[in-house]
């Protein structure tokens, strides 16, 4: 409506000063899990056991269904309870929407700065190592492992892989999808077995990453063929599934939404990836300590099933 009179020519002009009314329909949201496992907690640091399917920060399908909304609502009900306080939890990185495990958050702007640098310290090594001094020895102040369930039979017990990940335009995906580039940004993931099941055709692995690009383990082990299992977007070469570069559909819904795109994305779900470890210094204290979440029973050793 303009100025209280209903609009339906999408090319009428508005003039200085008129007023525009838009009932725009209720957003829905697909169904999302909603529970936070919190790991560990004190008045720095929050560390949590995301599940897969819910997403980190708001985005595409989902604005209200993520961790960052939970940590809010979480804090409101907790800071009603007690005295105000300066805390604002938020993430400080990402977890893919179907990659589930240790999720850490910061509860106060100094220990945000602090965990972010870590995290930043840990990609900036692997730059160095690549385009400026091969034999760089500094480790990363915070070491993260992840369980996953990769396609096919890995014959070697440890792999090393460096394979660069850029970006390309793809439908669905505002600011372009991740996939393995020779032109891309450096990236290093240390691969090891645990387990092999040839009937079965898969590998159970333990990867350590070096570095924190976006959806470095996905596209690293599709990269050297052996994509995740169940991953819907990621094949062989670190790339898309369906990809055809002259056809782009924005997919807004005729209501102002976001309609689910036709081609796989990101943060589709399917695949096995568990954060199962990570060790860092305490952002306050530096105190080594180390986080666990607990393993699914899909990404456990036959021993440890």
């Amino acid at each position: 409506m303009v100025d209280g009179v209903v609009v339906s020519n999408p090319d009428a002009r508005l003039r200085p000063g008129a007023q525009l009314l838009y009932h725009r329909l209720p957003w829905k949201e697909p169904n999302a899990p909603h529970l936070l496992e919190v790991l560990f907690e004190d008045e720095h640091l929050i560390a949590l056991n995301k599940p897969s399917g819910l997403q980190v920060l708001p985005g595409g399908l989902f604005q209200q269904r993520t961790v960052l909304t939970q940590l809010q609502w979480r804090e409101r009900k907790l800071s009603s309870s007690s005295a105000p306080g300066e805390q604002n939890p938020v993430p400080v990185h990402r977890l893919g929407r179907g990659t589930s495990g240790i999720l850490l958050c910061a509860k106060i702007k100094l220990a945000k700065s602090c965990l972010a640098a870590y995290f930043a310290d840990g990609t900036s090594i692997v730059q160095e190592k690549k385009f400026s001094n091969p034999e760089v020895t500094r480790t990363r102040k915070i070491v993260k492992i992840y369980r996953a369930l990769a396609k096919g039979v890995i014959s070697e017990d440890e792999v090393v892989i460096e394979q660069p990940i850029g970006v390309i335009r793809y439908p669905g995906v505002a600011k372009g999808l991740y996939v393995a580039s020779p032109s891309g940004k450096p990236a290093l993931s240390n691969v090891r077995v645990l387990e092999r099941q040839v009937e079965n055709n898969w590998t159970l692995v333990e990867v350590e990453i070096q570095s924190g690009r976006p959806h470095q383990i996905r596209i690293h082990l599709s990269s050297i063929g052996h994509p995740l299992i169940g991953d819907p977007l990621y094949i062989d070469g670190g790339q898309p599934r369906c990809f055809d570069p002259d056809l782009f559909d924005e997919n807004f819904a005729q209501d102002g939404g976001y309609q689910r795109p036709e081609n796989p994305v990101p943060g589709d779900c399917g695949y096995n990836l568990h954060a199962h470890k990570v060790v860092l210094p305490h952002p306050n204290t530096q105190e080594l300590i180390t986080i666990t979440a607990p393993l699914p029973s899909i990404l456990k050793a036959s021993p440890e099933r």
